[in-house]
């Protein structure tokens, strides 16, 4: 019996996107699936990058030696998009990733998969619901389905206060705690779930 492929597709600035995608991963392998995590490829001048001690670290530390590609998207069943919110939309650097799509697109092969989205921001309300809308958007483009985290897959999901996707508020550049982690992990089970009913 065939298993649903799930790729996750991230841009992380300082690692707390990251620990989303990877908590994400971890809940779709429980459910069964097959993951790749990607990140897409770091695009910011580097005088930016140096002036962000915590971006410098993570650009200099990252763990992920292979970066999302079309044929990682043509792959999978279905796609989670992840970014940290700017001014309330993705990343520049996942956008200009989703920018590559549209061979694919033009050629049906985004279609009728699952999509989800999660990120994060530094103020509660620095456009975590807009910057998961935004990314929403370009499921509605490629004809993909797109599955929020909701609030029904599992009760602990009321207090974490975000049905559209797992999202996480850093504020003085905290990581992840595990209510956020534990809700991404909700959300990768459910995408994991629904891609597999609708590929089976």
């Amino acid at each position: 019996m065939p298993v649903a492929r799930i790729a996750v597709v991230f841009y992380s600035a300082t690692g707390n996107v990251a620990a989303l995608a990877e908590a994400l991963a971890e809940g779709a392998r429980g459910a069964g699936a097959e993951v790749r995590v990607r990140p897409v490829a770091e695009r910011a001048p580097r005088e930016a990058i140096e002036a962000n001690r915590r971006w410098k670290a993570w650009v200099d530390d990252n763990p992920y030696d292979t970066v999302a590609s079309l044929d990682d998207l043509e792959w999978a069943d279905g796609i989670a998009l992840g970014s940290p919110t700017r001014f309330g939309g993705a990343a520049e650097q996942l956008k200009s990733f989703i920018d590559t799509t549209g061979g694919l697109w033009a050629q049906g092969k985004l279609a009728d998969k699952v999509g989800t989205a999660f990120t994060s921001a530094s103020t509660g309300h620095g456009g975590l619901e807009t910057t998961t809308v935004a990314m929403n958007m370009t499921f509605y483009h490629w004809g993909t389905l797109i599955m929020p985290l909701g609030y029904a897959a599992d009760p602990s999901l009321m207090s974490s206060g975000n049905p559209y996707g797992a999202s996480w508020v850093s504020r003085k550049s905290a990581a992840p705690d595990d209510e956020a982690l534990g809700a991404a992990r909700v959300q990768g089970a459910r995408l994991a779930q629904v891609a597999d009913k609708l590929a089976g």
